[in-house]
């Protein structure tokens, strides 16, 4: 029986089962052990390279931007009064800019009545029409289901939704009003209110503008009127509908947030944006030397000592890596154009020991005061760097690509190894069942003979002439 000591033999079954077992098995297993832990690392190590592939592509799809050399840096002496933006057909200069009025919407207070909100007061029916300048609203009819100040207002509210146009009641010693509020801003986009075929008090609703404020009696009266923003230029006068003038500085848009003081305009600064493809430039350097730095450390044996084996990447040896690096390299090194900038190093750009990328800043910039203009061509369009090196990397991270092959593969041998230890297991079960049944087998016959032998030996000894022997 499995797992019991030899009864006929004495002999400890289990024991000797399980080595021969545990013996059988061994190399078996040890192989593929290092075999599923060499390509699961792999498989780790090609995916830390896809990874850094994938991000030195965004940093060269940022170069790759002919509009990144043409963008315009803007700054406002007080930015919380004055914001600035500007878009590439900007002209490099500076500018006085002076804001004495900030575009702002309508705001006017109806007619009062006295109302008492648990018993509201009835305002008749009709047709009442909202407008903005010359836009109105949608008609709002008003009948016995909202023909009170907070119905009127509730309608109001639904059909100005879209168009900035919003209503409160407010109570004041004259009584409860509607108040209009519209956030069209610009000279002439007052609020207007008409009625049409009204009863009762709700023609009072009608208010046609104009400048005076709310009565204290009660009558309608204008609380703000709609202005325009009012700024000036370099001196010259600009009117603005809105806070957002886009059309004064060619290319600038301003965002009007305060008033400036008298005789203190604000500075406003265009320049080439220097800084920002400084920035994508030094992007580019930080992502190759990210995808070098993987490449290293996955292709490197490092020694550990004289009685140590040393420590070897994943990717050791592997043609992908090597071909991939020798790519990259052959075309950071590649001279384009008949510039005064056809390569990384005439930028400040150069390759350091360990193959990363090293800035010279001061080189660089010198390199956009002086020929800003040139560096689109080193980076952008079809013939430019982060186009060919674009073009070399694609067959590696596209889909069906090279990478992706890799890992295929790979995955494909970790099934097979899954499998491989399936079968494994079923065939040391079935040896291990077989040799218990041997074993098991040997024993029994081995306690047979031995019975065997007890009892011929005793029937030996009383025999009559073993008996006779026996007294001598």
């Amino acid at each position: 029986m499995a797992g019991v000591t030899g009864i006929g033999s004495g002999i400890d079954i289990d024991s000797i089962v399980k080595s021969m077992v545990a013996a059988e098995r061994a190399p078996k297993e040890s192989q593929l052990k290092t075999l599923e832990s060499k390509t699961t690392t792999r498989i780790t190590a090609i995916g830390a390279l896809k990874s850094a592939i994938t991000e030195f592509q965004t940093a060269l799809g940022n170069l790759n931007k002919p509009e990144l050399f043409q963008a315009r840096a803007a700054s406002s002496s007080k930015s919380e009064l004055l914001s600035v933006k500007a878009g590439v057909t900007a002209g490099a200069g500076s500018y006085k800019v002076a804001v004495s009025q900030l575009a702002a919407g309508s705001k006017v207070a109806l007619q009062a009545f006295q109302n008492d909100p648990a018993n509201p007061v009835k305002l008749g029916t009709g047709t009442l029409t909202v407008s903005i300048g010359s836009t109105a609203l949608p008609a709002i009819t008003v009948d016995e289901s909202n023909n009170t100040l907070a119905g009127i207002r509730d309608a109001i509210n639904k059909a100005g939704a879209e168009k900035g146009v919003s209503a409160t009641i407010v109570t004041d010693d004259a009584g409860s009003r509607l108040v209009l509020s519209s956030t069209t801003t610009g000279a002439g986009e007052d609020v207007t209110v008409a009625v049409d075929a009204a009863s009762g008090d709700l023609a009072k609703l009608a208010f046609a503008g104009g400048i005076d404020k709310p009565g204290a009696d009660g009558s309608a009266g204008v609380i703000s009127a709609a202005r325009s923003a009012l700024l000036t230029v370099d001196g010259l006068s600009v009117t603005s509908k809105t806070n957002t003038v886009d059309s004064a500085i060619e290319g600038v848009t301003l965002e009007l947030k305060g008033l400036t003081e008298a005789d203190q305009p604000l500075t406003v600064g265009v320049t080439l944006d220097e800084a920002g493809v400084k920035k994508q430039v030094q992007s580019f350097v930080d992502a190759y030397n990210k995808l070098i730095g993987v490449i290293n450390s996955q292709t490197k044996v490092t020694p550990v000592g004289d009685d140590k084996a040393p420590v070897t990447g994943a990717l050791v040896g592997d043609a992908t890596a090597r071909t991939l690096l020798n790519t990259i390299r052959n075309e950071l090194v590649t001279v384009q154009g008949s510039g005064s900038i056809r390569a990384l190093t005439d930028i400040g750009i150069t390759t350091q020991k360990d193959g990363t990328l090293k800035v010279d800043e001061d080189k660089l910039a010198a390199v956009m005061d002086n020929s800003f203009e040139e560096l689109s061509g080193l980076f952008a369009g079809e013939k430019g760097l982060a186009t060919r090196l674009d073009e070399k990397l694609k067959p590696y991270t596209e889909t069906g690509g090279i990478l992706e092959q890799r890992n295929k593969v790979m995955a494909e041998t970790i099934s097979k190894i899954d499998k491989q230890k399936e079968d494994l297991d079923r065939r040391i079960t079935s040896l291990q069942e077989r040799l218990y049944k041997q074993f098991n087998a040997m024993d029994l016959l081995v306690g047979q003979l031995s019975n065997t032998s007890s009892s011929l030996l005793a029937s030996l000894e009383n025999l009559p002439w073993a008996a006779s022997n026996s007294k001598k």
